[in-house]
């Protein structure tokens, strides 16, 4: 082989060389790229999927109040919000349990002073969801009602907190029901929450003289009194 041959060949092979490691370069660029993007797709997907789970799960929009317990009075009070979070209210609490009929406000406040998750809905509620709302309040301090002119489809109301809800499957409704039954905000925790009213509007009637439009901050703690009777609401409450 001549030494022209012998450089050409040299050459050649360098050449080859070359060629091989820029494909070599090349394949691991797009083998790199891809992982990068694969890493880039599962980041977003998660930092998504976070974002939406705190956008359907957060309780940033509960409604906060400030009212004192063991405000009592025998009559009809007029509240600020309806259904009210907290205030005057009966001197006998509202059993827990699920009702088919409007319950008074003033009894249920008083179960929300205990420590009950009062859930309210519209009349007209579809029998699916109200099933749902059946579910929940199974337990034990837990209200259920139907509440006419209701502002949103279904209201889920505490001591001092309240969430208005579009549905009854809402995720927030059961996150609700964790974090503020029998709550921080409980002025009575660990009261009972039967053994008092057990009787709808329409059967325990409270006198609507002289209502008051705020709870008296001033007043003196009143002795919890229970009803003379004890009916069973429409339901059998929970234990």
């Amino acid at each position: 082989m001549t030494k022209e041959k012998a450089q050409a060949r040299r050459e050649h092979l360098a050449r080859m060389r070359a060629e091989q490691q820029r494909k070599e370069r090349r394949t691991a660029f797009l083998m790199w790229g891809a992982g990068g993007l694969v890493i880039v797709l599962l980041v977003g997907l998660v930092a998504f999927y976070m974002v939406s789970e705190r956008a359907t799960t957060s309780l940033d929009s509960v409604i906060s109040a400030k009212y004192a317990g063991s405000q009592h009075t025998q009559t009809k009070v007029t509240y600020k919000e309806n259904p009210p979070l907290g205030g005057e209210h009966h001197p006998s609490w509202q059993n827990c349990g699920i009702y088919d009929q409007p319950i008074n406000n003033e009894n249920a406040v008083h179960s929300m002073e205990h420590g009950a998750v009062w859930i309210t809905y519209r009349p007209d509620l579809p029998k699916a969801e109200l099933d749902r709302l059946k579910e929940l309040a199974s337990k034990d301090y837990m209200l259920l009602s139907p509440y006419p002119g209701l502002s949103a489809k279904v209201v889920a109301s505490s001591w001092n907190k309240q969430l208005k809800l579009d549905s009854a499957e809402d995720p927030r409704l059961p996150k609700f029901i964790t974090k503020y039954k029998n709550g921080p905000d409980t002025p009575e925790l660990g009261a009972s929450c039967s053994g008092a009213v057990g009787t709808t509007t329409a059967e325990a009637p409270i006198p609507e003289t002289a209502p008051s439009a705020a709870p008296d901050q001033s007043g003196a703690p009143a002795t919890d009194a229970p009803a003379t009777h004890t009916p069973a609401p429409s339901a059998t409450p929970a234990p």
